[in-house]
């Protein structure tokens, strides 16, 4: 291969580059030039063909088909490229289904049913072509202000990394590459602000920020990572060896490929000054290991090309990026691929597609307090139901920031949707054919016009119960109050929203506060005290399903089964927070500052009632490199049937260096009928336990560990008490991370 063809290889190109504005300071780069130029020595990626602009699919695939003949037949080497989308919320193109954004996944607690979703999502990709998805994010959440929250799992690492591995294996099982985003220390940003400095110790980065990268590589097999925009301790990760080469490849054994993020390689140059030139930023982010230039090439092309010429890069680099770009387009069968015919017909959002986002959707609703006002059904009664609040009759609330709806038709308000995205107000009109249904929008999601309040009021004063939605807009940018870019200083519903909430909630009728949102805000006021609604359910952007999930559970046809996946926030005072915080992390009296979230993680109410007991243990000292199984009672004690998401925490009573209070080790949905019981069995790996100790090594120490099952992770509802005995056990990539769970249903005594 020539230079040029190598380099060809290793950079995409974004056909629709230069119109509408999808990804951050696109306008300030600089690739110019014809795509039949660019694509003369052939073409390693071609970028969101389909996720650009609203085109139709199947034309669009035609196009996709000849362009990959031609790069066969018009190049010297005739190798095609690989198709990259977006897919963190289902593919996004438009026709294609939208599920649930990843918060809402962690809300589930349901891995098997992501896995799922992303076998769906990978198989309508495969259809079109497309060969690699850019997702799942597994950032950690630490700063709810941070407004890409919508597009993350949870705070706690586990679930991050059990759920995200499970998109993984989904997804590539359909035969599409996924992406890990990103790698690493994104979400840690100063103050919660978007591409800002992560200024966090080591020890934190082993203990919270890569554990979830560490399982989708190892358990996962994922053929994909890309870079974080962050810097570490005033280090681009882009330019970083350590991470991208020392630890991914040598330690953890990644033998895929790594892509930038959109325009990283050149932001060494333009937004971290860590490059005088394009020439140098290609030279640094190669050898820090970064294989593949995305969107195109504004490094990897002329600038590359010119160093390497005059000696001052290794040709050497650039062979090993191009070998690993080949091996996974052989991994794809692209090299074998003739492109024959392109499907005449495709349906991005069939009957399966909408019945596992409604089922997502249903599973990740979060009844947060309820005083008997829900379900609106106990007995089939009909009444009359007032429907105010921005987010009541929007399909764009039910969908996140990376849906195609927010992130591209915003762009073209004149396109249809091109799927059905029932409003909440649409789906209780169909789910309550003999309620009375009365709307009024009452206020903006954002802005200050209060004209409309006085409506909502007396549509809420006549009725028998009034259901307030509130929330989100999600968007880029600031287009929106939540999505890449829209970072926020106050946790305070946007806009009059809660002017509008405690206007409805002293007319005196029940009301039930829906919040359809990308991040949870600071909701204190709704939660107890003189303004408080009802009842309060939190819809973390459902999707295209979310309005008839949510109509489900308000009606009491489905028992609310979601928990929270990231703390009910004090105040945006109290940011950064998580759960695993040490003991000094909480609140204590030498300060007047509470950190205490509203509601912690793991909170989920149900329209039964639970009891878990029982705790107990195969063998109360084990080795400290060994498993334990721990197992537990639990018993739906009420009169509906219902789905409890079982949780185990533990807590290591002593360690060389300070432990959180309360660590997730494993979780389990369990279905049960009225007065039914199970017994749920833990087994789980010590290595669950490890952290890295003063030496920097990954250890499992021996001690006592406090354990307890309960309803979130501050509610010790049955313990016991767990010794790990012997040496301090040294942690490798060969440990197993993740806890397996069984369940045994015990007979129903009436």
């Amino acid at each position: 291969m020539t230079l040029d063809e190598k380099l060809g290889q290793i950079v995409g190109w974004w056909v629709d580059f230069g119109g509408d504005v999808v990804a951050p300071m696109q306008g300030e780069m600089t690739t110019t030039g014809r795509y039949d130029e660019a694509t003369a020595h052939g073409l390693g990626h071609l970028t969101r063909v389909y996720g650009t602009r609203p085109v139709d699919p199947v034309e669009r695939a035609s196009w996709l088909w000849g362009e990959q003949r031609r790069l066969r037949s018009e190049t010297r080497l005739g190798i095609p490229a690989i198709v990259h989308e977006e897919c963190l919320t289902g593919l996004a193109a438009w026709q294609a289904a939208t599920f649930p954004t990843p918060l809402a996944w962690g809300a589930s607690f349901d891995e098997e049913l992501v896995e799922h979703m992303a076998t769906l999502i990978g198989g309508s990709m495969r259809e079109l072509g497309v060969h690699q998805g850019l997702a799942p994010v597994l950032d950690v959440i630490r700063d709810v202000r941070w407004g890409r929250v919508d597009e993350c799992i949870a705070e706690d690492p586990y679930v991050v990394g059990t759920l995200g591995t499970a998109y993984v294996r989904g997804l590539q099982q359909a035969g599409v590459h996924a992406t890990l985003k990103h790698f690493v220390g994104y979400s840690t940003s100063d103050a919660g602000r978007n591409h800002a400095p992560a200024h966090v110790g080591p020890r934190f980065v082993s203990d919270v920020l890569l554990p979830p990268f560490e399982m989708a590589v190892l358990d996962g097999g994922v053929r994909s990572v890309m870079n974080s925009y962050a810097e570490i301790d005033g280090v681009p990760v882009a330019a970083t060896p350590e991470y991208l080469t020392e630890l991914l490849r040598d330690r953890w054994g990644f033998d895929g490929v790594v892509v930038s993020d959109y325009f990283s390689v050149a932001f060494l140059e333009v937004m971290h000054r860590v490059a005088a030139d394009r020439g140098e930023a290609a030279a640094l982010a190669l050898e820090a290991g970064i294989d593949v230039e995305l969107p195109t090439g504004d490094a990897y092309t002329a600038p590359l090309a010119e160093r390497v010429r005059a000696g001052l890069v290794d040709e050497a680099l650039v062979d090993r990026a191009v070998l690993r770009v080949l091996r996974q387009k052989d991994e794809l069968g692209l090299l074998d691929e003739t492109f024959d015919a392109a499907p005449d017909q495709v349906d991005l959002d069939s009957p399966a597609h909408r019945e596992t986002a409604r089922r997502l959707a249903e599973e990740s609703l979060v009844l947060l307090t309820n005083d008997g006002t829900l379900p609106l059904l106990p007995s089939g009664t009909a009444g009359t139901i007032a429907v105010v609040g921005p987010n009541a009759d929007s399909a764009a609330a039910m969908m996140g920031c990376y849906s195609f709806a927010n992130h591209v038709l915003a762009h073209h308000p004149d396109v249809p949707l091109g799927i059905d995205v029932p409003t909440l107000l649409e789906a209780l009109r169909a789910e309550l054919p003999d309620w009375s249904v009365t709307s009024e929008t009452g206020c903006d999601v954002e802005g200050d016009d209060r004209s409309g309040i006085e409506a909502a009021v007396e549509s809420a004063r006549r009725a028998d119960v009034a259901l307030v939605v509130v929330g989100d807009r999600a968007g880029l940018f600031g287009r929106g109050t939540v999505g890449e870019g829209n970072d926020v200083e106050s946790l305070e519903l946007p806009g009059l929203q809660r002017d509008l909430v405690e206007a409805v909630v002293a007319t005196g009728t029940p009301v039930v506060m829906v919040v359809l949102s990308g991040r949870p805000y600071a909701i204190d006021w709704a939660i107890g005290g003189p303004s408080a609604p009802s009842a309060v359910v939190q819809a973390f952007f459902p999707g295209e399903k979310g309005g008839p999930a949510l109509a489900s559970v308000l009606s009491g046809r489905v028992a609310p089964s979601g928990r929270l996946p990231v703390s009910l926030p004090r105040s945006a005072g109290a940011q950064p927070y998580s759960y695993l915080h040490p003991t000094l992390g909480g609140p204590s009296e030498v300060t007047s500052a509470d950190s205490t979230p509203v509601l912690p993680f793991g909170h989920g109410l149900s329209y039964t009632t639970w009891e878990r007991s029982d705790l107990g243990l195969e063998n109360a000292a084990v080795e400290a490199g060994d498993a334990f199984v721990a197992t537990v009672t639990v018993r739906n004690t009420g009169d509906r049937p219902g789905t409890d998401v079982v949780q185990l925490y533990g807590h290591d009573v002593t360690g060389s260096v300070t432990r959180p209070v309360a660590q997730l080790l494993g979780f389990a949905r369990v279905a049960l009928d009225p007065g039914e019981e199970a017994r749920v069995s833990f087994t789980v790996p010590a290595a669950r336990l490890a952290f890295t100790d003063r030496g920097h090594h990954r250890v499992v120490e021996p001690g006592a560990i406090d354990l307890w099952v309960g309803p979130s992770c501050d509610i010790r509802e049955t313990t016991a008490t767990l010794d790990l005995t012997g040496g301090v056990y040294g942690v490798t990539g060969a440990d197993a991370r993740s806890t397996r769970v069984s369940i045994d249903r015990v007979p129903t005594v009436r």
